[in-house]
C-alpha cells in the first residue's frame, strides 16, 4: 500500500536518487532479482527478507509495511462447523468425510504459510500442519477461482482477495490471522547495503514511507483509489476502498514493532527448511534510519 502512494503522490519524487520502478508477478521472482543485484529495494514479504539474509545476502529491513494481513476464508459448511466444535472440526471432517480439509496457500516458507502452520500447531495445537490438512500450492491471485470451483475447502489470504472471496455467500472468515499471532509482520521493506551505507537515501526512503503509512490512514478512501490505478486486474475502487476496511489491512512503517513476532516466525520458517536457523533481529533489521527521521 506505501508503494501504491508513493508512485501515485509522487513522493518518490523527493527521494535524492534515480528511482526505477519494476512489478514482479510472484515473490520468487523477486527474491531471485533481489539476490542476483538487479534491484536494491523490495516490498515483500518478511519470511523472503529472511531467507536472503539467511544465504548471506548483505542487505537488511528499513521499515515494516504491513502486519496482521490475512484471513483464512473458508466454505460455510466449514466455518459454521468450527464455530460450534474449534478445533476438532479437522478430525471430524476427515471422519465425515474420508479426507483432510484442503487448503490453498502459497509455498512452503511464504508468509501465509508460516502463519498457517503456526495457527495450526502452535495456536491449535493440533498436531504437525501436514498430518492435519491437505495442502496445495495455490498463489493469491488464484485463490478466488480455486476456492470458488470447489477445488479446495479453504484458503489463507490478503486482501483485496479475502474480501472478493467473502462477497460470496457460499464462503465466509473462519478465522484472522491477528487473532491468531498477534501483531505478525507480513511484508518489509527491504533494501542491500548500498542503499543503507547511503544514509541520505535510507532516511529519505524511510522517511516517505512513513508519510505514506501516515497518508493512507488519515486518507484511506484516496489510498485505495491509488491502490486500484496501480494494481488493475478486475481491482476496482470500490473493491479497494471495502478491502480498506478490512482488519487484514493494517499498515505500520516502524521496523521495532515487528521484532519480537519477526522472531517466533522465523523459527516456524526454520522448521519448514527454508532457512538453516532463526535469524536474529540484529541480523535482519536495519534499524538506524528510521530512528535517525525520529529524533
Amino acid at each position: 500500500m506505501q508503494h501504491y502512494v508513493m508512485e501515485q503522490a509522487g513522493y518518490y519524487q523527493d527521494i535524492p536518487a534515480d528511482i526505477t520502478i519494476e512489478r514482479f508477478s510472484s515473490g520468487p521472482s523477486v527474491v531471485k532479482a533481489f539476490a542476483s543485484g538487479d534491484v536494491d529495494v523490495s516490498l515483500f514479504g518478511i519470511t523472503p527478507a529472511m531467507v536472503l539474509v539467511d544465504r548471506g545476502t548483505d542487505a537488511g529491513i528499513l521499515a515494516a509495511n504491513s502486519k496482521n494481513g490475512f484471513k483464512i476464508m473458508a466454505t460455510t459448511e466449514l466455518v459454521d462447523r468450527y464455530e460450534q466444535v474449534g478445533a476438532a472440526t479437522f478430525e471430524r471432517f476427515e471422519q465425515e468425510y474420508g479426507r483432510k480439509v484442503r487448503f490453498g496457500a502459497p509455498p512452503d516458507g511464504s508468509v501465509p504459510d508460516t502463519v498457517l502452520r503456526y495457527w495450526i500447531e502452535a495456536h491449535l495445537d493440533i498436531g504437525a500442519m501436514d498430518t492435519v490438512i491437505a495442502k496445495s500450492t495455490v498463489p493469491p491471485t488464484k485463490a478466488v477461482q480455486t476456492i470458488q470451483s470447489g477445488d479446495i475447502d479453504a484458503t489463507i489470504i490478503q486482501e483485496p482477495f479475502a474480501t472478493i472471496i467473502g462477497q460470496d455467500e457460499a464462503f465466509s472468515e473462519l478465522a484472522w490471522s491477528g487473532n491468531i499471532l498477534e501483531s505478525h509482520p507480513v511484508t518489509v521493506l527491504f533494501a542491500n547495503q548500498r542503499v543503507i551505507n547511503d544514509s541520505e537515501v535510507a532516511q529519505s526512503l524511510v522517511e516517505q514511507h512513513t508519510a505514506a503509512t501516515e497518508f493512507t490512514a488519515a486518507e484511506p478512501d484516496t489510498a485505495a483509489s491509488h491502490a486500484a490505478s496501480v494494481i488493475g486486474s478486475g481491482v476496482s475502487e470500490d473493491l479497494a476502498t471495502a478491502a480498506m476496511d478490512s482488519r487484514a489491512s493494517a499498515f505500520v512503517s516502524d521496523p521495532h514493532a515487528i521484532t519480537d513476532q519477526t522472531e517466533t516466525m522465523g523459527e516456524f520458517v526454520a522448521a519448514a527448511g527454508n532457512i538453516e536457523g532463526p535469524v536474529r533481529a540484529d541480523d535482519l533489521f536495519a534499524f538506524d534510519p528510521y530512528d535517525a527521521i525520529q529524533e
